[in-house]
């Protein structure tokens, strides 16, 4: 085990906002990864011929690898130390993103992207462990609420990097340009970050993080081919069974190990479990509108991936403008109060989206993207500041894996659920003119309806049954933005403003 730093809790550490620097580059790499790949799924789709299945799964293999890994990388980074944690996981998500670069079929793509995934594991919970040591109880509010800035940069950023690239090269490119700013961040952390963790950590238990990683894995893909695959289908219910018996078998062994992984106490604080829960929910729609969106714009309006990039700035100017009145707010101002009051606007935001027809101006896309990026900026800072605030300060980078892991599986089941949602609902309103094989997504449509002579009814069809579906399912992200903002309003107390969090002495003490 590395020796490790540490810093008093009320003081900081001296470089801390240095500090943060360094760590936003590497969280700008693992966003922009995300936003980047949405913007070039209507390009892959067209490259390898994918089904919605084929395009949902380029978007879960990262998602789910990441959500499966952070408990585990959690515990490796307070046991290693976060900085060596970090420049691990950015040497892994850069080769990896090399390799895609080499991809020549969908299989070799996706596995790529379940590399990056591991990567992206690795960097995620020591970024924000190392943020709790570094900060004070009463800067950290400021910390997570720049992290959170960063984020939604890298969300603008992304899609208007990516979309440039894809139009002026390929979906390859989209890849490429994760190598330089790896590189940045490889840099920028060795020379400034301490290598902070746990003198004391839980022990890496290798068996548990492949257990719960087969078992989100295999969760996902049966949402997944429930909403593709007829009722014969035999790979929706293998998948479910093994999903239940490795979460189950990973619940039990954690249960009866003296020194767990996780700490399932945690989730008897109402605090911890409330954000926790309410988070999962809210990015379980989030997590879901860019890959229906982006279909949107470039298939529904015919935007080239450059125009579609550039659509979706104002979600992250709504994230800025949010997360800077969310770290701001008056110390009065409750944790429970923000996250109710910023998932309510981000579902609002949602159901702007699902009123988009073919015909709709730009302006009801931005007024949608803007509400929507504004709630969830609003909320982060107090959503993030609940739930590591309610973890001991030695084991922060447990408690940051779990925190990622409740939204990361929220975004992964979002795009499973929400994806196959889409796809079904889309199927159904095709016209009968259109074969099956032909209906696998919008994409696959435009381009049989392209070889025939009846083309632009064919195509108006398809654009208008996605447009319905698109509704559908936005109409159900919003529903889940809301059932955050229900379950914060009566899990979460009142009195707990958000800049006062329970610290370790606190817990240790009680």
């Amino acid at each position: 085990m590395a020796p490790v730093e540490s810093t008093k809790d009320d003081e900081g550490h001296p470089r801390r906002w240095s500090i943060l620097v360094a760590l936003c580059a590497a969280l700008l790499v693992i966003v922009m990864d995300n936003t980047i790949v949405n913007v070039a799924i209507p390009a892959i789709g067209k490259t390898f011929d994918a089904s919605t299945t084929g395009l949902q799964a380029v978007i879960d293999a990262y998602v789910v690898v990441f959500a499966g890994l952070l408990i585990s990388a959690g515990v490796a980074s307070d046991r290693y130390g976060h900085r060596r944690t970090v420049l691990a996981g950015l040497l892994t998500f850069g080769a990896a993103s090399a390799a895609a670069l080499a991809s020549w079929s969908m299989w070799w793509l996706i596995a790529m992207r379940a590399l990056m995934g591991v990567g992206a594991a690795l960097i995620m919970p020591a970024t924000l462990a190392v943020l709790v040591h570094a900060f004070p109880t009463e800067e950290r509010p400021k910390a997570f609420a720049a992290w959170s800035v960063v984020a939604s940069v890298a969300m603008a950023v992304g899609p208007i990097v990516g979309g440039a690239l894809v139009t002026a090269w390929s979906w390859g490119g989209v890849f490429l340009i994760n190598i330089p700013v790896v590189l940045v961040a490889l840099i920028g952390i060795a020379r400034l970050v301490p290598n902070f963790g746990d003198d004391n950590p839980r022990r890496l238990d290798i068996g548990a993080a492949a257990l719960v990683t087969i078992g989100m894995t295999a969760l996902v893909t049966a949402i997944i081919t429930l909403g593709e695959t007829d009722a014969s289908s035999t790979l929706a219910p293998v998948a479910t069974s093994i999903a239940l018996a490795a979460l189950g078998v990973f619940g039990w062994r954690q249960r009866r190990s003296p020194a767990p992984m996780v700490d399932f106490t945690l989730y008897r604080d109402r605090a911890f479990a409330g954000a926790s829960t309410a988070a999962t929910l809210l990015t379980l729609g989030t997590g879901s509108v860019l890959f229906v969106l982006l279909q949107y714009l470039q298939l529904v309006h015919e935007h080239t991936a450059l125009q579609a990039g550039l659509a979706i700035v104002p979600l992250a100017l709504g994230t800025v403008a949010g997360s800077t009145l969310g770290s701001r707010a008056p110390a009065r101002s409750s944790a429970r109060s923000s996250i109710m009051i910023g998932f309510a606007a981000t579902a609002t935001g949602f159901v702007v989206l699902a009123t988009l027809t073919p015909n709709s101006s730009y302006m009801t896309v931005a007024l949608g993207l803007l509400l929507a990026g504004g709630g969830t900026g609003l909320s982060s800072p107090a959503t993030y500041s609940t739930v590591l605030g309610a973890v001991p300060q030695s084991s922060a980078g447990m408690g940051a894996a779990l925190n990622d892991t409740h939204q990361q599986l929220g975004i992964a089941l979002g795009v499973a659920i929400l994806g196959s949602l889409l796809g079904a609902v889309y199927r159904a309103k095709l016209p009968a003119s259109i074969p099956e094989n032909s209906g696998r997504s919008l994409a696959t449509s435009l381009a049989y309806s392209s070889t025939h002579a009846d083309k632009a009814t064919l195509a108006n069809a398809a654009r208008t049954a996605f447009t319905y579906a698109h509704a559908v399912t936005l109409l159900t992200a919003a529903g889940c933005a809301l059932a955050g903002a229900t379950i914060a309003a009566f899990v979460l107390r009142s009195n707990t403003p958000r800049a006062s969090t329970s610290t370790s002495a606190e817990k240790e003490d009680g």
